[in-house]
């Protein structure tokens, strides 16, 4: 019991990607047959959120019914600016960066009290939110839980992936505990607050502009293998019935906004449809490779997609580098090098990336890689992988990510000042030795 209101005492959830879910805290909540009646029981509102157009295709058409003590809009009151922080949205251009690979070692967890909401810093932006397209990549450092506090986004979706402390989030529809290796997603305009089970916590935060996150086609892959959508877990009605002064954050235009409440928006007894968040074990990806050689694209890594209007072309990809045997002969078997004309943020949640073997990336850390800039493995990887005896050789203990987009990222005023941005990391490429020779083949 949380201030006279049933909570669930265990995590509970429901299986499955997209689903049309249904879940009622008290018994009989959910009407039968019929999405709103004249009244609904216990006295609920019905109010529907919807994060698609209505006309959407049934396919990709996303919404909930929520039956709640209260609707959101006796959630409001008077709005007043908040301070954002180096929280920032796009379109952003601060400062001008030479156009050179860049990286950053972990940025500490500071001492002083900080929420979830307090402690984002944007690292970069892309594309522009107003036209819904593109997305920002923050690391977030939080010291407190949010008591009292609450919080939705109304500019974008946001993909949580913890490297360092637990997070329980308390959602409209219900709660999400995540850790380290394990990810959230929050639809834009749901409510949540934030709470640190096991103390301060450091992870890294996708906003996405474009359309929801969704499962990638596996093409010829075909049925199985990848992310699986019964690995992904929606949780079950949880509410809060409290009447106490409480603070509404708005995130709506690139700018933040805060009213004071009288109670809890959290106060959803019983809903019903698809657009809810939900969590995923990133351990529980099922990944592909080569069996025989070469080195395939990283697409095959890929775990969610914001997909845009150009087929194959996402929005975003989250695309991660898991454990993993490593079998092709013949090969160099690390990442190749290449220029893109997707960007990439890369952070590292645990162990080395095969990539980067020099010891300058490190879990914490993130770096980024823009639109048709040159990026592949540093001198010590390309020489151990030049030179490896090509036995069958697993990966382990290690987790990269990649938020990938399609649009150019711009780094932010504070990620350019930090001190844990590496000053040479832009020029490891020299370190690389000339091994021409026209005597040899």
């Amino acid at each position: 019991m949380i201030g006279g209101t049933p909570m669930a005492t265990e995590l509970a959830y429901q299986s499955g990607f997209g689903n049309g879910f249904e879940s009622e805290a008290l018994p009989g909540a959910l009407p039968i047959g019929r999405n709103s009646p004249q009244r609904c029981a216990y006295g609920l509102y019905a109010e529907q959120l919807s994060g698609s157009p209505f006309t959407a295709p049934r396919a990709s058409n996303e919404r909930s019914w929520l039956y709640r003590i209260r609707p959101t809009v006796a959630h409001w009151g008077r709005f007043a600016r908040a301070d954002a922080g180096p929280w920032r949205t796009a379109p952003c251009v601060e400062v001008e960066i030479p156009p050179s690979p860049l990286r950053w070692d972990p940025v500490p967890i500071p001492s002083e009290p900080l929420s979830l909401v307090e402690g984002v810093r944007t690292i970069t932006t892309a594309g522009d939110a107003g036209s819904q397209t593109g997305m920002a990549a923050h690391v977030y450092l939080a010291t407190r839980s949010m008591e009292d506090e609450y919080f939705y986004n109304a500019d974008g979706e946001m993909l949580f992936v913890p490297q360092q402390g637990a997070l329980r989030l308390r959602t409209e529809f219900g709660t999400i505990g995540i850790a380290p290796g394990e990810i959230a997603v929050i639809p834009r305009g749901v409510k949540f607050k934030a709470e640190l089970p096991d103390g301060p916590a450091r992870g890294y935060l996708c906003e996405n502009y474009g359309g929801s996150l969704t499962l990638p086609e596996r093409g010829p892959i075909g049925a199985n293998c990848l992310a699986n959508p019964r690995d992904f877990l929606t949780p079950v009605a949880a509410y809060e019935d409290r009447d106490a002064p409480s603070r509404l954050t708005v995130k709506w235009g690139g700018l933040l906004w805060v009213t004071e409440i009288a109670h809890s928006p959290l106060d959803v007894v019983a809903w019903h449809g698809n657009y809810a968040p939900y969590k995923y074990d990133l351990r529980r990806y099922s990944p592909v490779g080569p069996v025989l050689f070469d080195h395939a694209d990283p697409s095959i890594f890929t775990v969610l997609t914001s997909p845009s209007e150009t087929p194959g072309t996402a929005n975003i990809d989250f695309v991660i580098f898991p454990e993993r045997w490593m079998v092709a002969e013949n090969t160099f078997r690390p990442p190749w090098y290449h220029m893109n004309v997707m960007s990439e943020f890369m952070g590292l949640i645990q162990g080395v990336y095969d990539a980067k073997t020099g010891g300058g990336f490190v879990p914490g850390g993130f770096s980024l890689h823009n639109t048709m800039l040159p990026h592949g493995p540093d001198a010590d990887a390309f020489e151990a992988a030049s030179n490896a005896d090509l036995k069958p050789h697993k990966l382990e203990g290690t987790l990269a990510f990649m938020f990938e987009t399609r649009f150019p990222q711009r780094v932010t005023a504070f990620a350019a000042g930090l001190e844990q941005l590496q000053q040479d990391y832009g020029t490891y490429g020299t370190r690389l030795r000339k091994h021409f020779d026209p005597g040899r083949r």
